[in-house]
């Protein structure tokens, strides 16, 4: 059987080469990008440990709304939280593409229920502004800048600082991990 390299077209031109130069000197970021409502978003996606369907999570007594329960994933029992619900969407029906974004934050695994997800996105670092101060759903300290991709906009978060704030409670808490 033919080695993948050989199957694949060869990397020509210059194109290439500003990408292998951004890649090696840091000029661009991925980030993997969701949905919530009619916003798009990206984090970080060195922060993401996998993506999964949403299954519905055992739920725990007293838990605010927003954190539907915990789920047992190969041993680990990971809290899940609603970002839809967390960000006040209008709704948070689960349909099909409802998918949970698996987080390794810290040492600490949380899934992150999302409406859909989008892509992987690389984003040149001169292509992201900082996020203007104004009131929103999400706290402006948590938000690490806007990117402009096309006529696309992505509201990029800081979610290592959003899940583990203290608003949420998950920092403080071991429920298993």
């Amino acid at each position: 059987m033919e080695p993948i390299q050989n199957m694949m077209p060869a990397r020509t031109g210059n194109r290439s080469s500003v990408a292998d130069a951004r890649a090696t000197t840091g000029l661009t970021r991925e980030y993997l990008t969701f949905r919530l409502g009619n916003e798009e978003y990206g984090i970080d996606i060195l922060k993401v440990q996998e993506i999964r369907g949403y299954e519905e999570p055992t739920h725990i007594a007293n838990a605010p709304a927003f954190i539907k329960g915990v789920v047992n994933l190969r041993g680990v029992i990971v809290p899940i939280v609603d970002l839809r619900m967390r960000f006040g969407c209008a709704s948070a029906d689960y349909t099909g593409f409802t998918v949970t974004i698996i987080l390794n934050l810290k040492n600490r695994v949380v899934g992150a229920v999302v409406d859909a997800v989008s892509d992987v996105m690389e984003l040149p670092v001169d292509s992201i502004k900082p996020a203007p101060e104004m009131s929103s759903v999400v706290d402006a300290k948590f938000i690490t800048g806007l990117g402009q991709v096309g006529d696309r906009m992505l509201i990029l978060l800081d979610i290592e600082s959003l899940i583990l704030s203290p608003s949420l409670g998950l920092a403080g808490t071991d429920l298993g991990n």
